[in-house]
């Protein structure tokens, strides 16, 4: 039987329980997380990382991670080692699995079930150490899996997708150059447990405009809505 996740914490205006951890990730280095219980404890836990522009207090990650934990979701969000530095390129894949795979553990040591979830590069750090580490996830969220790099017309290698046996959750704008579903489709299709959901007029950041009739707050709502069904379905 999973376990419920737990925490101890103080009170917060939208969770039971939040804790600010400092994620030791090698000797000498630590990186800085947010843990979110929500009132009634659940057994699902979603780790989400940041993508490549900003860290993990940027506005969107923050409104996420809100909307996950009200959801009913345990929610963990961190840094990455060149975000908590102050610097602005991201680390080589190496350094940024290190951290993710500590950060990995910790929420694994509050709850027995967790998924991996990231924003664009932090989705596509979460694949390889599912894929190719062998991390046991839950499942894993993409919103905004960066199949095309910026600047580039060529997708990139996916053959770590295939060894995932867990099941697989894409979200893409449909206006998404980064993950246009035209090529998200397909890549799915070719994977055994993934399921593709996308956001009509999304960009890369979901952000949808004015002649769509949605805030982009709804817009957040909609995808987590979406993830809390999935997670408590898979």
């Amino acid at each position: 039987m999973v376990s419920s996740c737990v925490s101890s914490g103080t009170a917060g205006s939208l969770y039971s329980m939040t804790r600010r951890l400092v994620i030791k990730w090698a000797a000498g280095e630590k990186v800085t997380a947010l843990l979110a219980i929500p009132e009634v404890e659940s057994r699902f836990g979603i780790l989400v990382a940041h993508g490549a522009g900003a860290g993990h207090d940027h506005p969107f990650m923050v409104a996420l991670r809100d909307s996950l934990v009200s959801a009913g979701l345990t929610t963990m969000t961190f840094n990455y080692a060149y975000t908590e530095a102050g610097r602005r390129a991201p680390d080589r894949m190496p350094k940024l699995l290190a951290v993710h795979a500590a950060a990995a553990e910790r929420l694994a040591s509050y709850c027995d079930m967790v998924f991996l979830g990231g924003k664009s590069m932090g989705g596509r750090v979460a694949s390889h150490l599912a894929g190719n580490e062998g991390w046991r996830a839950a499942g894993l969220v993409y919103y905004g899996y960066p199949l095309v790099p910026l600047g580039k017309k060529e997708p990139r290698d996916t053959g770590h997708l295939e060894r995932i046996d867990a099941p697989q959750l894409f979200f893409a704008g449909s206006r998404d150059r980064l993950s246009p579903p035209v090529l998200i489709r397909p890549l799915a299709a070719r994977l055994p447990k993934a399921t593709v959901q996308i956001i009509e007029d999304g960009d890369h950041s979901f952000k949808v405009p004015k002649r769509s009739g949605q805030s982009h707050e709804e817009v957040i709502a909609g995808l987590v809505a979406r993830t809390a069904s999935w997670i408590r379905g898979s």
